[in-house]
């Protein structure tokens, strides 16, 4: 009997593919599983495995161009065959079969639904390489929104086919990769190293200096030869990281020819780089961008400024942060003193604490403060709910879980959603004073900044005091200048004088 072999779909929008090389002859004996070609589409190569153990029987050529679901191949399946197949094939091929056991079935897994808000994702990375074995709910990849970073797990136990490539954008519900189903636990041989039958020579592996389809595809953008790449996967296969090593090497590299322009233009930066990196912007940092356009053009801010003499909060950290640690398990910083005095603050003008909703005025009697965090992909800015209830403990216990989530890339769409109030603190990078922008569709945003000893006057005389800008950027739509310029002093009073946050004076 003999089994067709047709060509699978491997993406929506692609309807052929092209044989780029059969990796056995035909009459070759081939095993379940086994990769017999290599597909070549507008986008990705992929490996077409054996879909059964038998005779190979091949109908298309190197370099045909075939539709999906055209005939590429036949397997004649027979008692004969098998036992035709030499020894050293069969003895570890059963004890493949022993720890896993194709299903047949081919799982097809799409982007999942991760907010309502989003519509599409990234692939930042593949936790593992096409063809490796998975197991049920092990995390295979992340996937970057506008918004967060999701972990994708596999959905079933088998062989890992991936479909989209690192860097991809894709539609919620579009097909990323697909898992060929095995019962059982992990493989311990590959049928590609069971058979001699299946190595292009006999000093080595089908795998041996093949790259795998990222690697593949890092090397052809950056013109290297996988031939030129030693690969250290299993049996020699080339992984992306040998791929992305190979490239750093090949940049140091002298220009052998240089160009006209080069030839023409004086030598004066002999010896000395000046290469150029190009790099995809993020779904986060186009969100970004988009947004902080968008606020610009769309809302009449203006920003207004103060300054704050920090002695009386510093002096007072000086005095019980041990005490505080040591009580409550997390420190006494300064986020906790300003939130603090914004919630009064805002409590007392509204309108700052409001947001403008059509045609209509929106205001909160509830502080939710987003604090804007630096994380490795861009800026994001989760929200501490409901902050005029907590005491200081519980604001620095969330400032903390926060600002940790965020550099982990582990925070949630919720904890990232709504928000009434924005907190930025540039001072930790230095900045003395900046103008920050309104985080829409809030309506201010207070910037704070670096401490500095400045000379001051108190009482007649000059003295040097730790002292800090304070920055209010807001949307003059909703909030008056009375309102700005009563909500930033009053936030100063809080702060010079702390014991008014006890006593809600």
């Amino acid at each position: 009997m003999s089994l067709q072999i047709k060509v699978p779909t491997v993406g929506e929008s692609i309807t052929e593919v092209t044989i780029s090389t059969w990796l056995k002859n035909d009459g070759d004996y081939v095993a379940l599983d086994e990769v017999i070609a290599e597909l070549e589409s507008d986008k990705a190569t992929f490996e077409l495995p054996a879909e059964g153990a038998g005779i190979l029987r091949i109908k298309a050529q190197e370099g045909d161009t075939l539709e999906i679901g055209a005939v590429i191949c036949e397997i004649e399946e027979s008692t004969q065959t098998a036992n035709s197949a030499p020894e050293s094939s069969t003895s570890p091929s059963s004890e493949t079969t022993e720890a896993a056991k194709s299903t047949g079935e081919i799982h097809e897994m799409i982007v999942p639904t991760v907010g309502e808000s989003i519509t599409e994702v990234t692939i930042s990375g593949w936790l593992k390489e096409d063809g490796d074995f998975v197991e049920m709910d092990e995390v295979i990849a992340e996937v970057d929104s506008d918004k967060a970073t999701f972990e994708l797990p596999a959905e079933a136990n088998g062989i890992l086919r991936t479909v989209a490539q690192e860097g991809d954008t894709l539609e919620i519900g579009a097909l990323i990769c697909k898992i060929e189903v095995m019962e059982g636990g992990a493989p311990t041989q590959t049928a590609a190293t069971t058979t001699p039958a299946s190595s292009p020579s006999s000093n080595g592996t089908y795998a041996a200096g093949h790259p795998s389809p990222a690697a593949a595809k890092i090397l052809a953008e950056k013109g290297i030869a996988a031939s030129a790449v030693k690969g250290t996967g299993v049996d020699g296969r080339i992984t992306k990281e040998d791929a992305e090593k190979a490239q750093k090497a090949a940049v140091t590299k002298p220009e052998s020819k240089p160009s006209k322009e080069a030839a023409t233009a004086p030598m004066h930066t002999a010896g000395i780089s000046r290469n150029e990196e190009r790099k995809k912007m993020s779904p986060l940092r186009r969100t970004v961008s988009r947004r902080l356009v968008s606020v610009k053009n769309e809302t009449a801010m203006l920003t207004t400024f103060n300054e704050v003499n920090m002695k009386p909060i510093m002096d007072l950290r000086k005095q019980y942060k041990e005490q505080f640690k040591e009580k409550h398990g997390v420190g006494l910083g300064f986020m906790s003193f300003f939130t603090k005095a914004c919630c009064v603050a805002l409590q007392e003008w509204p309108a700052v604490n409001g947001k403008i909703d059509g045609d209509e005025l929106v205001y909160h009697d509830f502080c939710d403060i987003s604090i804007a965090v630096s994380a490795p992909k861009g800026l994001v800015v989760p929200v501490i709910r409901n902050a005029e209830s907590l005491d200081f403990k519980g604001i620095e216990s969330e400032v903390v879980r926060l600002a940790t989530k965020a550099r982990d890339n582990k925070l949630t769409i919720e904890e990232m959603t709504g928000g009434t109030f924005t907190l930025t603190n540039g001072g930790v990078f230095g900045s003395m004073m900046s103008t920050p922008i309104i985080n829409a569709p809030q309506s201010a945003i207070l910037g704070m900044h670096n401490i500095v000893q400045r000379a001051v006057v108190e009482e007649g005389e000059v003295v040097v005091r730790p002292m800090m800008y304070l920055a209010l950027s807001y949307d003059h739509r909703i909030i008056d200048g009375r309102e700005s310029v009563s909500f930033l002093v009053r936030v100063k009073q809080l702060l010079e004088d702390p014991s008014r946050l006890l006593l809600n004076v």
